[in-house]
C-alpha cells in the first residue's frame, strides 16, 4: 500500500530498499535481543551512510529528507527486519537538545550521539510513578555548581549498556503544582554514586533495570532548559517518543510472514477474520501516521496530545500479531519458543511510554476536552 506516494517517493523507497538489502547484515535481521556491540555496530554502519538521524537538521549531521522520506525510511528498516536505532540518543535526547539544549550542550553531545559514542537511556519512572509522572521524588539539591541528587529510577531500558542518563528530577519539592519544581538532568553513568542492578522479565530476557542515585554529583552545567521548568521538556521529548511506538513497518512485516507461514490456518475462518481486522487496523494506522507526519510538516510544530493514538492502537496491533502467531504455532516445531518469547516481550508494550489507560485519558483531556 503506497498511499499515493510520488514517482520521487517511490525512487527513493527502492534506492532505500535496496541499501538495505546490500548492507543489513544477515546476522543482525530480525532478532529480539542484541548485545550493545551489535547495536552499536548497525548504528554506526547507518552513521557511516549519513542515515542515522534523519530527523535531525542537516547542520548536525541530518539527511533533509522531508517528512514522508523519514516515514518511507522508517518503515523499509522495520520491513526488512533492521536492528532498532535505540531512540534514546538519537530521537530521544537529541530533540531536546536540539530544542532547549545550549550551543555547548549541543556541541558536546550531539556529534557522540551521532557517531555512536555515546550509549544512552531515559531516567523517568519510579517506584510508584510510572504513568503518573508527575509524582516522581527522586530530588537533586543545588549546591554551589552541582546537584546532589538522591533517588532511584525504574524499567529504566538499557541501563546497563548505557554511558549517559537523561533524567526527570524534583529540585523544588515545596511547589503546590507537582508539574512544577521538576528539572531535566544529563548525568553520566560512571559517575560515583550510580548502582545498576537488572530486572528479569517473564520472557527471561535482561533489558531493563532498576538505577539508584545516592549523591550523585551532576554539574549544574547539565542541567537542560531552566531549573523548574523541566516538565516543559518531559512533555516534548514523550510527543517525540510516542511517534515511534507504532512500529508499523516492523507490524507489517510480521504481519506478512503469518500469512506466508500459516496457509493452512487461512481455512480457520475465525482466525482469518481475527488476521484480516488486524490487518484492516494497520492499513488505518499507517493512513493515520502519515496524517501526523502531514501536520508536522506544514506546521513545524512537535506532535500533540493525540499523538498517543499511534502509541495506542500500534502496540495493540503488535500484541495481536503475536496473539494470532501463538494460535497458529504448532508447539512441537522448532522456533515455537523464540515465538513464545516474543509473545511474552510484547505484554510490555501497552504499558511502556505511558500505558495505553493513561493514553486515553490524555486524549479525553487534551485533545476532546472532557
Amino acid at each position: 500500500m503506497d498511499l499515493n506516494y510520488s514517482t520521487e517517493e517511490l525512487a527513493f523507497r527502492d534506492e532505500v530498499r535496496a541499501w538495505l538489502g546490500a548492507n543489513l547484515p544477515a546476522e543482525l535481521k530480525d532478532k529480539a535481543y542484541l548485545p550493545k556491540e551489535e547495536l552499536l555496530r548497525w548504528h554506526r554502519i547507518l552513521a557511516r551512510k549519513g542515515w542515522v538521524a534523519p530527523a535531525w537538521p542537516k547542520e548536525w549531521g541530518g539527511t533533509g529528507w522531508n517528512v514522508v522520506q523519514r516515514y518511507i525510511f522508517e518503515e523499509e528498516l522495520g520491513y526488512a527486519g533492521a536492528p532498532p536505532i535505540i531512540p534514546f540518543g538519537v530521537t530521544m535526547c537529541a530533540a531536546v537538545l536540539l530544542a532547549f539544549g545550549t550551543d555547548a550542550q549541543k556541541k558536546r553531545f550531539l556529534p557522540r550521539i551521532y557517531n555512536g559514542d555515546d550509549f544512552w537511556c531515559q531516567g523517568y519512572s519510579e517506584p510508584g510513578s510510572g504513568s503518573d509522572l508527575a509524582s516522581l521524588k527522586t530530588k537533586a539539591e543545588k549546591k554551589d555548581n552541582h546537584y546532589i541528587v538522591n533517588g532511584q529510577k525504574i524499567w529504566t531500558t538499557l541501563a546497563h549498556y548505557a554511558d549517559w542518563i537523561f533524567c526527570l528530577v524534583r529540585t523544588d519539592p515545596a511547589v503546590e503544582k507537582r508539574q512544577e519544581g521538576i528539572s531535566f538532568l544529563l548525568i553520566d553513568m560512571k559517575s560515583p554514586g550510580i548502582t545498576v542492578r537488572p530486572l528479569i522479565l517473564m520472557d527471561g530476557a535482561h533489558s531493563v533495570n532498576e538505577v539508584f542515585f545516592d549523591d550523585v554529583r551532576v554539574p549544574v552545567e547539565n542541567r537542560v532548559h531552566h531549573e523548574n521548568a523541566g516538565w516543559t521538556v518531559a512533555k516534548y521529548l514523550l510527543g517525540h517518543e510516542r511517534m515511534n511506538t507504532g512500529r508499523i513497518g516492523e507490524s507489517k512485516r510480521e504481519l506478512q510472514k503469518l500469512k506466508d507461514s500459516n496457509k493452512e490456518k487461512l481455512g480457520d475462518l475465525r482466525w482469518r477474520d481475527r488476521l484480516t481486522r488486524v490487518e484492516v487496523e494497520l492499513m488505518a494506522l499507517e493512513i493515520t501516521n502519515l496524517r501526523f507526519l502531514d501536520r508536522m510538516r506544514r506546521t513545524g510544530q512537535p506532535p500533540g496530545a493525540d499523538v498517543s493514538m499511534l502509541k495506542i492502537k500500534g502496540t495493540e496491533i503488535q500484541q495481536a500479531l503475536t496473539e494470532l502467531a501463538m494460535q497458529a504455532a504448532d508447539p512441537a516445531a522448532p522456533g515455537t519458543q523464540k515465538l513464545e518469547r516474543r509473545y511474552l516481550d510484547m505484554r510490555k508494550t501497552t504499558i511502556y511510554a505511558g500505558s495505553n489507560e493513561i493514553q486515553r485519558n490524555i486524549i479525553a483531556k487534551m485533545t476532546l476536552g472532557l
